[in-house]
Formats: structure tokens, C-alpha cells, sequence
């Protein structure tokens, strides 16, 4: 079967990020089914080009990735216009929002089938069957609407091994229109090395996809694909976006050792207990072989509101200053998420972990710090429980969902969740502002050491004196340099 495997816009400038989970796709239909990729960052009307697909080429499926935010709002209009030009494209989504929200998916009449979680094997099954006239409905990981068009779905499927699972098809892309300028190189690229996490955070949507599990490339693999990216395609930097990177000291290790002489840098993402019980040794290693920065979960000041994220026993405020001050010590940059205004008391839980902020910046200056308003998930626990107390409810539709409100809070900064107060919202976008201007993000490479440190002075005696109400100044200099927040690295 021909198909097409699009990537909806994934920001509002559509900066061009390799789109690897339709190169994991690729790789799996590879030798089973001719397969065409269109990239909505890259192409200017998708809608054209993927009709274009379907009259010419005779493409008979769209698969669509959507992350919830820009992609959906892309995926939308895009997948409603193809469906009324294309009556009989068979239109799949696939990716965190349809594995979350498949019976809202389905009730959309263009979109026909939901492949929920890790998605490689149930789409090239789901192809052979439509292919060969055969009932896809007991496949493990799809939903789909019944007899009566009903949503319904199926277990989720086994996570695949992705150290079983072939290379990307790198011949597929255009490559160097994805090799991206940032803080760690002139010419950096992503890869993705590993599946899911061991940990069950009740505010993350990974759990929805893997319950609890973790499965890598061995760190022999992960420095081939490293090696590949460097020697082929040029890259100096290379961004691991695996949900954990670090979940295992010895693959990490291994995989520093192996990449050393290739002189590049890297980022990935981690948990703060867990890198702290890495050895001095790994340490030093990981240094050396050009770790530039990980992003870390801190999420919260207070123990208390890290054990209603179920973040784990071992999760503390004073292991987030531990690791701040670890990273110090080794030239590594630690960017620090913070999740505000958690239930069941959110202005208090935003102000302790705005004063635990500042903490932080005194133990490491560097740090970089990630803010996000709380945001709930579709799983059982204490936080999302209080969010419906409060009165809190998903979309019933795929166009409420792309409204400007719950744009927003797919984005984490929504300004409408029912348990926080205005001037709660208020606190925190001054206190941002102030903090971006006195510690401006190393990551905004435009921003150079003149205006850094005009920043710095204008916004001094505010963090200084703790006075962050109307920064008007602030406001006006961020519109003449348009500086960014700290953002987690590539997205």
C-alpha cells in the first residue's frame, strides 16, 4: 500500500526539528509498503502536497503524528480539508494526543483509526490487513469506531524493542534542511535512543504510553547513530529526546566512553535522584565526552506537592539543590522544570517553589529554569481528582481542542484553569520575567554579552529587593530583543 506519513507543524515558526517518530515509522514499512513523508515545518501547504500524493502517486492512507498544541492545531483543518477532497483516504493518527484522547480523535469524522502508544508494528499490521481486505479491529494498540460508530478501543500494544527495530531511513529526509544552529554547535541534530520511563509521575503523559517501562538501544548502537549523524551529515551537537536518557549508569557510561573522540556535544533529559547516584567517575566521563546540559524534572519547592505527582520516595526539594550544585562542580548545566500551581492550594504551592527558585540560583547561577503551570492528565491520582473537583473537564471535540484557551493549556501557560486565581497567574509571569532578564536563558544564541548585561542591571534591584510587579521596563526591552524563556532544548 502507498501511503503518506505527515508531520503537522510542531511550532508556531515551524522551526524544522527531523521528524524522527515518522523515521521510526519509515523504518518498520520500509521493505513492506511504499511510503512517502511530507513535513508540515517544511512544506508551505501541506494540503496541496499530500493531495498531490494521493492523486498522482496514488496514495491510498495518511498517517498523521500529533503532539497536543501546534501539531494539532495543523492536524485538524489539514486532516477535515483532505478528507473532504479525499473521501476515501483512510486517515491514522498516531502519537501522545490520540493515544490520550482516541475517543475524542474518532469522533472526528476524518480521522478513521487511532494507533495508541509506541506505534510501529500496529501500523504496518493495520496496513497488511487493509491492504488484504482483512479485519484490522483486534489489533492490539487501535481503536477505531464499531459496527454502531462508536469509539472503541483495544489493549494497548507490547512497547517494541527499539533495539530490535531498524535504523532510521535517513535517505528519506532531507537531512540538511534539518541541521539546526544552537547553544551546543553550529550544526546539531536529534536522535531518539530509548522508549519510555520506570517512573509513574502522575502530571506526565508518558505513563499513559508505557505504564512503567524502559526499553534502549544499547550504547553501542546509540554511539553508531551518533558516529553517523557526525561523519555523514556534519553535526557537532546531537539532542537525545528520549523521555530518560539517563536511566541506566552503565549504557551512559558506556555510550560517553564510546563518543569521546568524536568531540561533540550532547543534551538529554533525566531524573534528579538518579543522576545523583551516579559515581564521581561517570561523572567526569560524561563531562569529557561533551554533556553540555540536562533537562531535569524538579517540578516543585515543597516534598509535599512532589508526593502528590507520585515523583517517588526518593524525590526532594534538597535533592533538586544537590544536583544543582553537583552540575556546578562539573561544568554541566542543569535546566530545572518547574510544574506551579499544583492543587489542592495553588497560590501557596506557586509562591514556595518561586522562593525555592531563587534558592537554586544561589547554589548554581547557571541554572537554567523551565516554568509550566500545572496541567492535568487523563490518570487516576490526587491531583487530577482535585482538578475535576475544580470543576475542571477535557473537549468533548478536536475543535474545542484547538480553541485559543486550550492552546494554551496544551502548552502548559493556560490562563484559564478553574483552581487558580488571576493574580496568581499575575505573580508568576512578573517573577518570570524579572528571573529571564536577570539570568538571560545560554540557550537564546542571539542574545550577545551587551545586552545580556543590560538586562542583568535593569533587572537587578527588582530580584534584588523581590519586587516584581508591573516590570513594565522589562516588558518594553523583551519587545526591542525579543529574548526568549529557557525552553526545553529543540522544542
Amino acid at each position: 500500500m502507498r501511503l503518506v506519513l505527515y508531520n503537522p507543524p510542531s511550532s508556531a515558526t515551524r522551526k524544522p526539528v527531523l521528524p524522527m517518530s515518522l523515521l521510526a515509522l519509515g523504518a518498520v514499512l520500509e521493505e513492506h509498503h511504499e511510503y512517502a513523508l511530507v513535513d508540515g515545518n517544511l512544506e508551505p501547504d501541506p494540503v496541496a502536497a499530500i493531495d498531490a500524493l494521493v492523486r498522482e502517486w496514488g496514495a491510498r492512507a495518511l498517517a498523521v503524528t500529533v503532539m497536543p498544541g501546534p501539531q494539532l492545531a495543523g492536524a485538524v483543518p489539514t486532516c477535515r480539508r483532505l478528507k473532504e477532497l479525499r473521501p476515501r483516504l483512510t486517515v491514522i493518527w498516531g502519537g501522545y494526543f490520540p493515544t490520550q484522547h482516541w475517543d475524542v480523535c474518532l469522533r472526528a469524522p476524518y480521522v478513521d483509526f487511532v494507533v495508541r502508544g509506541h506505534g510501529e508494528l500496529v501500523l504496518k499490521e493495520l496496513l497488511d490487513r487493509l491492504e488484504s481486505g482483512g479485519d484490522p479491529t483486534s489489533l492490539a494498540g487501535l481503536a477505531y469506531r464499531n459496527a454502531v460508530r462508536e469509539p472503541v478501543t483495544n489493549t494497548m500494544a507490547p512497547i517494541p524493542h527499539p533495539d530490535r527495530l531498524p535504523d532510521f531511513p535517513y535517505h528519506k529526509a532531507e537531512v540538511s534542511r534539518y541541521v539546526r544552529r544552537t547553544f551546543m554547535g553550529a550544526r546539531t541534530l536529534p536522535h531518539h535512543s530509548s522508549y519510555g520511563c520506570p517512573f509513574f509521575c502522575n502530571f506526565c503523559a508518558v505513563v499513559n504510553m508505557v505504564s512503567g517501562r524502559w526499553l534502549a538501544q544499547s550504547a553501542d548502537r546509540t554511539a553508531r547513530v551518533a558516529r553517523t549523524l557526525v561523519e555523514r551529515f556534519g553535526a557537532d551537537a546531537v539532542e537525545f529526546y528520549d523521555n530518560n536518557f539517563f536511566v541506566q549508569e552503565s549504557r551512559t557510561t558506556e555510550f560517553a566512553e564510546r563518543i569521546r573522540d568524536l568531540r561533540i556535544a550532547w543534551w538529554g533529559e533525566a531524573r534528579i535522584d538518579t543522576l545523583l547516584r551516579y559515581s564521581e567517575r561517570s561523572w567526569g566521563m560524561m563531562r569529557d565526552s561533551g554533556l553540555k546540559m540536562v533537562f531535569l524534572g524538579a517540578e516543585s519547592g515543597s516534598d509535599e506537592t512532589l508526593k502528590r505527582m507520585n515523583k517517588g520516595g526518593s524525590a526532594s526539594a534538597e535533592k533538586t539543590l544537590a544536583i544543582a550544585e553537583k552540575m556546578r562542580h562539573y561544568g554541566i548545566v542543569p535546566e530545572l522544570s518547574f510544574v506551579l500551581g499544583n492543587p489542592p492550594d495553588p497560590e501557596t504551592d506557586t509562591r514556595r517553589t518561586l522562593a525555592f527558585i531563587r534558592r537554586v540560583k544561589g547554589v548554581n547561577p547557571n541554572a537554567e529554569i523551565v516554568l509550566y503551570m500545572y496541567s492535568p492528565v487523563p490518570l487516576d491520582g490526587e491531583l487530577y481528582e482535585r482538578a475535576k473537583a475544580s470543576g475542571f473537564r477535557f473537549p468533548d471535540t478536536l475543535e474545542e481542542w484547538i480553541s485559543p484557551a486550550w492552546q494554551e493549556f496544551a502548552q502548559h501557560r493556560s490562563t484559564t484553569m478553574p483552581w487558580l486565581s488571576d493574580g496568581t497567574r499575575m505573580e508568576v509571569r512578573n517573577f518570570e520575567q524579572v528571573l529571564n532578564a536577570y539570568y538571560p536563558t545560554i540557550t537564546d544564541i542571539k542574545l550577545r554579552g551587551f545586552w545580556r548585561a543590560v538586562l542583568k542591571a535593569a533587572s537587578g534591584w527588582r530580584y534584588r529587593l523581590h519586587i516584581y510587579a508591573h516590570p513594565l521596563e522589562l516588558r518594553a526591552l523583551n519587545h526591542l530583543l525579543s529574548y526568549q524563556r529557557p525552553e526545553t532544548s529543540g522544542f
